[in-house]
């Protein structure tokens, strides 16, 4: 095997692949020689990603308009990218929210629902799109993005934290149900400064993170080592898991 990660000749699809982690993620693909689909509500923001993928590695990018928490919208993007690239080797799922709320009593139906649909049923369903066309030709490797809320929920992420727990048990079964030849992999990540730390209480922020072995939030390129070892021959006996990166939040 070789030392470096090589992913010449794959196609990675990243959903939430404009900003943040999704935007650093889609950069580490295309450095390691995949071609990439941009997908996210926001189009422009999503041809502004493609192209500085394009101006720094050379490799195909596609950007796509795709609103995850939309079954039929995303039948249509998998038939876009297997129109326009067809394959999929590497699927993605990272596009997530969460919105605020003052008390539990606040959380509306429509709400609750919508964190869902973006965070537990979007991914299950484009993974189940993408994973039975892998299973059926030559596999390929997907990576659901979680958060350690999952695991360590907040009274202000309840709706958030319940869908990505959700989705931890979605990646174990999923793996079941595409292997041998799909893996399917989690991240579970921590508190990471993104663009939307911009409006945290950062002194607030900063005591909690004093509590953090590394003792700091992670940059948003921090995840992509994690993901192209996941995307890569490197994880070939990996799948089913849920690798926590999160600087050692207790």
């Amino acid at each position: 095997m070789s030392v470096a990660v090589d992913l010449s000749g794959k196609v990675a699809l990243v959903t939430g692949g404009s900003r943040g982690l999704g935007r650093e993620m889609v950069l580490g693909l295309a450095a390691a020689g995949a071609d990439v689909v941009v997908a996210s509500r926001d189009l422009a923001s999503c041809e502004k990603t493609a192209a500085e993928v394009r101006e720094t590695t050379g490799r195909r990018a596609l950007p796509v308009s795709a609103h995850v928490g939309r079954w039929e919208g995303l039948e249509e993007l998998v038939e876009t990218v297997y129109g326009e690239l067809g394959k999929v080797d590497v699927l993605v799922n990272n596009a997530g929210m969460s919105p605020r709320y003052d008390t539990v009593a606040d959380v509306s139906e429509v709400l609750f629902d919508k964190v869902l649909g973006v965070n537990l049923k979007g991914p299950f369903r484009l993974a189940a799109l993408v994973g039975t066309r892998m299973a059926a030709g030559e596999g390929g490797s997907i990576i659901n993005v979680s958060s350690t809320g999952a695991v360590r929920p907040r009274a202000d992420i309840v709706p958030y934290a319940a869908a990505k727990a959700g989705l931890n048990a979605v990646t174990v079964g999923l793996a079941h149900a595409f292997g041998p030849t799909v893996r399917v992999n989690a991240i579970m990540c921590g508190t990471f400064l993104t663009d939307v730390s911009a409006a945290w209480d950062m002194a607030a922020f900063g005591r909690r993170a004093a509590t953090f072995a590394l003792g700091r939030g992670g940059q948003p390129s921090e995840v992509v080592g994690t993901a192209l070892y996941l995307a890569s021959d490197w994880s070939s006996f990996t799948t089913g898991s849920i690798v926590t990166v999160d600087g050692g939040q207790p």
